[in-house]
């Protein structure tokens, strides 16, 4: 059995007008000495309505502070290009500023930006009773990729940025962007702790830190919205379905482990997730979809499914499989490749083997391998009828995107057991725990995957697809019926996995106390054709202690990277 827990990405709807809105374009001011000023985004608070509803639950107390706060962009797109060199390096982000053809960037100030979640501590939230008491005062990180919408009908249809900032502390560069004529909520979803708000009637003051509004030229100019927060319970009649639906994360992902409950949202706001989108030890952050918009120079907005626009909460489009088994001789050709690479384990913990295997002690993980491009990993599998396993083959496609070649890859085997329910590609990777000398220890029993690019581990490569399709096991790897399934591994996605189940995990019951090193790695039999084999390997170090039924691990940093 596999586990795979999801982690965040929030979801970008479309937002049209509803009704045609007259907006007035930017103007580039002249420079003093007559010259030309360079121009760059301006950048705007807004907030989509004066006043919000915000639901406490008696079984889950507290609630989720989406105030309906918007960071617009206008005269161009807010783009922050977020790297570091490796993981010996600090975090740095860089603006990137496009004018035509002509580029420039301005790099935000050392030690701002530490990881790839977003901007930390850009949103100052100041709450007030009606007594006009202060009640809670919060900072929460900003990331630009968050749920969006067009703020004007002009403005592009769809944002080219990525859908939310990834959390894996392993991952290497990051895009960030608002869209011009487009806005980002300011909400952090579950990377923003739960306000201790009993029901009741409270003001809500949102600012911009000072730091970005002199960085990116924000006006100081807070947004005040009047806050009801009223107590509900699961039990109550009309709130039981949806509260179930919050809580369930979509068909068909039930089995995942460390799942936290879904924050619950009101009705019309489409936050509840109902597509998983990563497996890695990090809980998922729900798409926080404007209900409003603009109030200067903007009619109301509506929100929700319909011609050209989403909700969020869609399921990615599966890839599709060739029509049919490839015929000819097989051939590698001389294109571009993917290259696979596997990052340190991390979400390491001890874990017993239950009622299932008692008196067992266990060492679990997460694990992911990832392409560094320039090309995707295509992989399809075709199964002759009646047949159990499909044969399965990498396909290679020259610059212009036509298919130039395959190579036979091995096999996919479809699992039955309740939780999987689809096509595993074997031999993708393997895992093993090595000993201080780095001999091996402990295999783990998991070598088969359903591919999935569940995290953006670097797009800043290149050729990195920011809107990669399988994202979501329910579309990635076929059904118990299928003829034929595409796997793909996109350029600059990963896949993780977590092996915290007993056959997957490393059972350490009997080895002694010390240190060891958690091997990720890719393509280990060599049957994938890559344009590097020499980096599929990936180490952490782990130190074992403690005594049968209550061992213990001590996980020391991977270079500057403290995150377990």
């Amino acid at each position: 059995m596999m586990t795979r827990t999801p982690h965040a990405r929030l979801r970008r709807p479309v937002i049209a007008g509803a009704a045609a809105i007259a907006v007035v374009a930017g103007v580039v001011a002249a420079a003093p000495d007559g010259k030309r000023a360079q121009p760059a985004p301006k950048l705007s608070l807004i907030a989509a309505s004066t006043s919000v509803t915000l639901d406490s639950w008696k079984e889950e107390p507290g609630v989720y502070l989406d105030l309906g706060t918007y960071v617009t962009a206008e005269n161009g797109p807010l783009e922050l290009k977020v790297t570091r060199k490796s993981y010996k390096d600090p975090v740095v982000a860089t603006q990137i500023i496009r004018d035509g053809r002509t580029t420039r960037t301005k790099t935000l100030p050392a030690g701002l930006v530490k990881d790839f979640s977003g901007l930390p501590g850009f949103a100052e939230i100041t709450v007030t009773d009606t007594a006009g008491r202060t009640v809670l005062k919060k900072a929460e990180a900003f990331c630009p990729n968050n749920a969006s919408g067009r703020v004007r009908p002009d403005a592009p249809s769809t944002s080219h940025y990525p859908e939310g900032c990834p959390v894996n502390p392993f991952t290497l560069g990051s895009v960030w962007g608002v869209e011009n004529g487009w806005a980002s909520n300011t909400y952090s979803g579950y990377y923003s702790d739960k306000a201790d708000l009993p029901a009741g009637q409270y003001t809500a003051k949102v600012s911009i830190a000072k730091r970005y509004r002199d960085h990116f030229g924000i006006a100081d100019k807070p947004q005040t919205i009047k806050v009801t927060v009223r107590e509900r319970s699961w039990d109550e009649g009309g709130g039981a379905a949806g509260a179930a639906e919050h809580r369930s994360h979509g068909a068909g992902h039930a089995h995942h482990q460390g799942q936290r409950t879904a924050p619950p949202a009101a009705a019309t706001s489409g936050a509840g997730p109902s597509y998983n989108v990563g497996h890695g030890p990090y809980p998922p952050a729900p798409p926080a979809l404007p209900w409003a918009l603009k109030k200067a120079g903007l009619a109301a907005a509506r929100v929700g499914d319909g011609a050209g626009r989403t909700d969020g909460s869609r399921r990615a489009p599966a890839a599709k499989a060739a029509a049919k088994r490839p015929t000819g001789r097989a051939t590698v050709p001389d294109v571009p490749k993917p290259d696979l690479r596997s990052l340190p384990a991390y979400g390491i913990t001890i874990s017993d083997g239950g009622d299932d295997v008692p008196s067992k002690d266990y060492l679990a993980f997460s694990a992911n391998v990832w392409n560094a491009g320039p090309a995707q990993l295509v992989v399809d599998g075709f199964r002759a009828p009646g047949k159990k396993l499909m044969d399965a083959y990498q396909y290679f496609y020259d610059a212009k995107g036509k298919q130039v070649g395959y190579t036979p890859t091995g096999t996919m085997e479809w699992d039955p057991r309740p939780g999987h329910e689809h096509w595993h590609f074997t031999d993708f990777a393997s895992y093993r725990l090595l000993k201080a000398d780095k001999k091996e220890a402990v295999r783990s029993g998991k070598e088969a995957f359903c591919l999935a690019n569940t995290d953006a581990v670097d797009y800043t490569v290149k050729n990195a697809n920011w809107h990669p399709q399988n994202t979501d096991l329910s579309t990635a790897c076929g059904q118990e019926n299928s003829i034929s399934v595409r796997e793909v591994l996109d350029v600059g996605s990963g896949d993780t996995y977590t092996q915290d189940l007993p056959g997957q995990s490393f059972d350490i019951t009997g080895l002694p106390n010390g240190t060891y090193y958690i091997q990720v790695l890719a393509n280990p039999e060599k049957r994938l054709k890559e344009t590097d084999l020499r980096n599929n390997s990936a180490l952490r170090k782990v130190v074992l202690g403690g005594v049968p039924g209550a061992r213990t691990v001590k996980v020391p940093p991977h270079d500057l990277v403290d995150g377990n």
